[in-house]
């Protein structure tokens, strides 16, 4: 079958749009890739239309629960073949997928890198050939990038075991530091490199500088009020403002969801599909909420506190208009909080002797933590200063890294692995400090930017650029 006749039968499109032709070429002869394509541009063709036309299994690395059962879904109603195994099913479903799989079944398959942990899906996927190994949102795989996920750190050992099968790793964003790493970790070093650019023409992007919550009232008011089709997005770096700030909406009778990742992840999923469903224009989020977000007519993404990074700031505007037309993104700055990513940063960041102690508590103590609970671990490790989110930190770390399993909420916390040797190493960890800290210092540049802001995001993932864009306020002003 022809390549356009495919993407006509399976997709219903006409066309290639830009370099998908050639990059859907470049993998059906057999060759690695690392693609780099700005939101919205149609990266999963690129996987999904080679799985379709080679002769065996395609696997997909996502970190998105939420992203894989859209995708399959949307895959399952044209008639194809494709299923995701993760934590979202039940025993019995799990079972029953890895059986049909272990069958022959299924032509595209969706898994978390963590599912790579449980020995019963090694062996029922060593029983299949992998014909291609796509690796989605490949940042997460750089800890020197944004959404740094232990497990992808495994993959390239994952794909050497299953004979080195052609790969492609996709992501929207990756400075030339991250590119580098993914294709180092992936052991990938004679993958061509598609970077498509950054550019998204219909986003405008800007700052306005703020004083206290009341100026921000008034801002996020003016753009809810003035939106008479669409969606938008207001993010808060803190649960506490956001909540505050929510508050305040209601009592200008403004409706509006509200999404935090300290919600359970059942009704985390309704807020989300009610979103979706436009049963709500407008959402209040923590950074929990947005990725694998595919909503076509998000209007307006304001940031009411700044984010860590441009990374993270890029990949959380990128949400907006992707539909092509004009949509706004906009950092209110308020100097204050900056704080709030200084506090961030520090706690993300114990020491060496701080790892080595949480990890000893819970080696001597982990009865006792478990039965009293998280502030008791805390009392342990922080001498009672309950300001101090470290021991949080730590947990979560723990729990990424598979040094743990379980959870002290629900009493059943235990220890499964070693402390990973860069924890114990202060050079290391000075490093990963200085590089949040640029990162932020990065966004603070972008802030107080009096020249074109599309320029300067540019120049910092590595991309030319012209001088002026003609869509940010610096250019307009």
């Amino acid at each position: 079958m022809q390549l356009k006749e495919a993407l006509k039968q399976y997709f219903g499109f006409e066309n290639f749009r830009d370099r998908q032709e050639e990059i859907v070429r470049h993998i059906l002869e057999g060759n690695n890739a690392l693609v780099i394509m700005p939101t919205g541009s149609g990266k999963s063709v690129l996987y999904q239309l080679p799985a379709l036309l080679l002769p065996d299994l395609t696997l997909i690395i996502s970190p998105l629960i939420a992203l894989m059962k859209d995708q399959v879904d949307g895959l399952t109603k044209k008639g194809i073949d494709a299923a995701f195994i993760n934590a979202s099913l039940s025993k019995s479903e799990r079972e029953k997928r890895q059986e049909r799989l272990k069958k022959g079944k299924y032509k595209l398959l969706y898994v978390t890198p963590e599912r790579f942990r449980k020995e019963e899906f090694l062996e029922v996927i060593r029983t299949r050939k992998i014909s291609l190994f796509a690796v989605d949102e490949a940042h997460c795989i750089s800890e020197w990038g944004h959404d740094f996920r232990p497990d992808y750190t495994r993959l390239g050992e994952i794909r050497k075991a299953l004979g080195n099968p052609t790969t492609i790793a996709l992501t929207a964003t990756a400075t030339p530091q991250v590119q580098k790493d993914i294709l180092r970790q992936l052991q990938l070093e004679d993958a061509k490199i598609f970077h498509e650019g950054i550019e998204r023409p219909n986003l405008f992007l800007g700052v306005q500088e703020v004083w206290g919550e009341d100026e921000k009232l008034e801002i996020i008011l003016e753009y809810i009020r003035n939106l008479e089709r669409g969606s938008g997005i207001v993010y808060f770096s803190l649960i506490q403002d956001l909540l505050k700030m929510s508050e305040r909406l209601r009592k200008e009778k403004v409706e509006h969801l509200v999404y935090h990742g300290k919600l359970d992840s059942i009704l985390r999923r309704k807020l989300q599909n009610r979103f979706m469903k436009n049963d709500r224009q407008v959402v209040l989020a923590t950074n929990a909420f947005g990725m694998g977000i595919d909503k076509y007519d998000i209007r307006f993404v304001l940031h009411a506190q700044i984010p860590g990074s441009l990374e993270a700031y890029y990949q959380e505007i990128g949400r907006a208009g992707r539909d092509g037309k004009r949509s706004d993104c906009i950092l209110l700055y308020d100097q204050q909080d900056l704080n709030i990513q200084l506090e961030f940063i520090k706690w993300n960041n114990p020491s060496p002797d701080f790892f080595h102690r949480a990890y000893q508590i819970l080696h001597n103590h982990l009865m006792e933590v478990n039965a009293n609970g998280l502030e008791y671990f805390k009392e342990q490790l922080t001498f009672k200063n309950r300001h101090d989110y470290r021991a949080e930190t730590v947990l979560s770390l723990f729990d990424r890294w598979g040094v743990t399993t379980g959870r002290i909420e629900d009493k059943n916390l235990q220890l499964i692995g070693d402390l990973p040797d860069e924890w114990l190493d202060s050079e290391y960890m000075e490093k990963k400090l200085k590089t949040e800290q640029h990162q932020l210092y990065q966004m603070m540049r972008y802030a107080k930017l009096e020249t074109c802001r599309k320029a300067f995001i540019h120049e910092y993932f590595g991309i030319e650029h012209a001088d002026r864009c003609n869509s940010c306020d610096n250019c307009l002003d």
